[in-house]
């Protein structure tokens, strides 16, 4: 099983910027759709980002226009570039890989492979 391990949680002030990092163990067909998922307290876990192998990317649209999914694939490495930032952005992020049919699902669910999170807090 890929493990997967994200970095550059913090805290930050409304409209200010974060950059999150998740380095996969391994790049196989079985992380051919990496995503950024966020669970805030007291509510569901929802998709945030996706990317396939083809750099095709998806967002759900609370984030759009304010966060950029990207990966370097010679690093493994996964990126969520947050600018804009919202105290409703306030969550934990967990980094996610899967079969990159994954990527064109419905909230990007069904990923085999998850991180243990890293917390982003944004105050007003």
């Amino acid at each position: 099983q890929v493990q997967l391990v994200e970095s550059g949680g913090g805290s930050v002030q409304a409209g200010g910027s974060l950059r999150l990092s998740c380095a996969a163990s391994v790049y196989t067909a079985s992380t051919s759709c990496m995503a950024w998922f966020r669970q805030a307290p007291g509510k569901e876990r929802e998709g945030v980002a996706a990317i396939d192998s083809d750099g095709s990317t998806r967002y759900a649209d609370s984030v759009k226009g304010r966060f950029t999914i990207s990966q370097d694939n010679a690093k493994n490495t996964l990126y969520l570039q947050m600018n804009s930032l919202k105290p409703e952005d306030t969550a934990m992020y967990y980094c996610a890989a899967g079969r990159v049919r994954l990527c064109q699902s419905v909230g990007f669910s069904g990923m085999d492979s998850w991180g243990k999170g890293t917390l982003v807090t944004i105050s007003s």
